[in-house]
């Protein structure tokens, strides 16, 4: 009998290189048009060769189409946390919808002398993950807890949920029931750290509630003031430190405080007239957004907002708009439906569609006590190859004023 992957992604791909057993993998991907092997020996297939009744474990790629016909077909579907689950490090799972990376990573700082990695959706695979490590801390996507069936987290981080996704998982509630689920499958030996409002939900696990940063001081012991990060990376130090208060009972502040933040997040940067920029390319959800607002909210925001949605409806982030002193530039995809909600809540908004050409925009319109905010709430392969491209395209676009 045979064993299949699904989609040959970066997930996929590790598998099929380090996990050996009595055969090859069969590997199937829509871009395969006729059976290939790829340099392991593994079989490569269109979607149409899959024969369920032949097959006795499948595998998805994470952000494999849950509606996809091979998994609809699937009669032995799990996810990669569930073929790891029995590997004896002990898992630490990030979720939430902001956040996720900076967290993980700086989770991964302050354990990394107790024998930590990180992996997930953010550094290896897990097929690539050192199985002798003390700490697997896993950047966990709602893809991967939707496919997951049977593997539970020991430590369960859960940033706060707002709608993203919407358009993989059909709606927001299935979206926060797929990132709740684990709560439902976790031992009374492990411990997780979630949102104030979800007070009302059953699990096994030890639960600790927050409502804010203040909440999450109190759960680990740290002094906010003995804390470097502002918003929106306040709550992520806070939420690392408290992973490593259950995982090891300690606090390593001075660690923590050498964390420099990723590019692409909040990344502030002058132009020749010493104007301020902001390049938070990555903040691809509306809570993202709502946070990075948070730390100019004293300042005039020129705010770029656009792109690809992925069908979440942007109203709630305009809502949140009310007492902000901002002007909005549209770019992207949707485009018009940002101009639409903009005359609705009577927010004055410019038709840029490109990023090129809000960057202009805002030029004229910039003054020094102001600041330019590239924040797009929306995903960015409308128009760009990744958020990065859009990123390092702005920073360029600003310096070539």
């Amino acid at each position: 009998m045979k064993k299949s992957l699904f989609g040959y992604g970066k997930t996929t791909k590790a598998i099929a290189k380090n996990v050996k057993f009595d055969g090859v993998w069969d590997i199937y991907d829509d871009k395969f048009s006729e059976i290939s092997k790829d340099e392991f020996g593994n079989n490569l297939l269109p979607t149409s060769e899959f024969d369920p009744f032949k097959s006795t474990l499948e595998i998805p790629s994470p952000g494999f189409p849950r509606t996809h016909e091979l998994v609809k077909k699937a009669k032995n579907l799990i996810s990669e946390y569930d073929y790891f689950k029995d590997t004896t490090p002990i898992k630490i799972w990030i979720s939430g919808t902001n956040g996720k990376t900076t967290t993980t990573q700086m989770a991964g700082l302050v354990l990394k002398n107790n024998g930590a990695v990180i992996g997930g959706n953010v550094g290896e695979p897990l097929a690539n993950l050192d199985k002798l490590a003390k700490f697997w801390i896993l950047e966990t996507s709602s893809f991967t807890i939707y496919y997951t069936k049977f593997a539970t987290p020991q430590i369960y981080a859960l940033l706060p949920i707002t709608p993203d996704h919407i358009s993989w998982h059909g709606s927001f509630e299935e979206y926060e029931k797929t990132k709740l689920k684990p709560l439902s499958m976790m031992s009374k030996d492990s411990v997780a750290i979630i949102p104030k409002k979800y007070n009302d939900i059953k699990s096994k696990a030890k639960i600790y509630f927050y409502e804010d940063e203040s909440d999450l001081a109190k759960i680990c012991g740290a002094n906010l003031k003995d804390i470097n990060f502002k918003v929106p990376f306040l709550m992520d130090a806070l939420l690392a430190l408290c992973i490593e208060k259950f995982a090891t009972n300690s606090l390593n502040l001075d660690l923590l405080n050498t964390f420099k933040i990723d590019k692409n997040r909040v990344e502030e940067f002058k132009d020749s007239k010493n104007r301020l920029w902001v390049n938070d390319t990555k903040a691809t959800n509306l809570d993202a957004v709502i946070q990075a607002l948070k730390r100019y909210r004293d300042k005039k925001i020129h705010l770029i907002l656009g792109g690809d949605d992925k069908g979440v409806d942007l109203t709630p982030l305009f809502e949140n708009f009310k007492g902000y002193n901002l002007e909005i530039y549209a770019i992207g995809s949707n485009t018009l439906k940002i101009l639409n909600l903009a005359l609705k809540f009577n927010i004055k908004a410019y038709k840029c569609e490109f990023l090129q050409d809000a960057v202009k925009n805002i030029d004229i319109n910039l003054k020094n006590d102001e600041v330019a905010l590239l924040s797009p709430a929306c995903a960015s392969l409308d128009q760009f190859s990744s958020y990065e491209e859009r990123g390092n395209l702005f920073k360029k676009f600003v310096q070539e004023l």
